[in-house]
């Protein structure tokens, strides 16, 4: 059970990352298309403000990509603890049975 978690950690996070970085990359599309059309009508100000909302999301977004490439690096180190524990647990089970051998 503990290993289903383990490898499906990783994949549920990855697919949460991806539909992050979707949703950034369409509210960006949108803002664009928004300043696109604001322009072609001669709404200044509306483009301004859009401007305004697409630096913002362009924040969120690269802040949003930070995370995430952090929370990557987290789960890479946990998986290589888990990795060097079960090393150490067989490393020691073999120790003992050499101990048990020996005596």
């Amino acid at each position: 059970m503990a290993l289903v978690l383990a490898l499906a950690t990783p994949a549920m996070a990855q697919s949460t990352s991806q539909a992050d970085s979707t949703e950034c990359a369409a509210e960006k599309i949108a803002i664009e298309q928004a300043m696109d059309l604001a322009r072609a009508k001669g709404q200044m100000l509306r483009r301004r403000q859009l401007g305004e909302a697409l630096a913002a999301a362009q924040a969120r977004c690269e802040t949003l990509a930070s995370q995430q490439s952090r929370a990557t690096n987290i789960e890479q180190a946990e998986q290589r603890v888990r990795e060097l524990r079960e090393a150490l647990d067989r490393a020691e089970e073999q120790l003992r049975r050499l101990k048990d051998a020996a005596s």
